[in-house]
């Protein structure tokens, strides 16, 4: 798998592999999503190709205490084969190269393959209540 960052070109594809993975919710425009992330640390939005075929996506940001993960997304195709390791272990790679020095995410409570996953990678449950905000529309 070649891993890169997203380019504008890759918005469609990227979307609708989101789509197959169950990632998108109604009160969150993947496109408005995607436009957001281009404007803040767009190197830290990748894909996975496999013969130019997008079939992994990851989103990381640092806001200068913690970074976080969002839309991991691997075809179903193509699971269990390391892709999402490969891909988380870029973006990590690309967060501490920038002095990220803990890195958090979410993960909904039915999820429970997620949670295992992320287990196999290192990451720990922690004691916290996750609460949000809508501060607008469609995010």
């Amino acid at each position: 798998m070649l891993i890169d960052s997203f380019v504008e070109e890759d918005r469609d594809d990227v979307i609708r592999l989101w789509e197959r993975c169950g990632l998108l919710r109604p009160w969150n425009d993947p496109y408005r999503d995607i436009a957001r992330k281009l404007l803040v640390q767009r190197e830290l939005f990748l894909v996975g190709k496999i013969d130019e075929r997008i079939v992994a996506t990851v989103m990381a940001g640092y806001e200068g205490h913690r970074g976080w993960v969002n839309y991991l997304a691997v075809d179903s195709g193509f699971r269990k084969q390391g892709l999402g390791r490969a891909l988380m272990d870029e973006a990590e790679r690309r967060l501490v190269e920038i002095g990220c020095p803990k890195v958090n995410l979410q993960i909904r409570t039915e999820n429970e393959d997620a949670v295992a996953f992320y287990e196999r990678l290192g990451f720990e449950r922690s004691p916290v209540v996750s609460m949000g905000k809508r501060l607008q529309e469609g995010g």
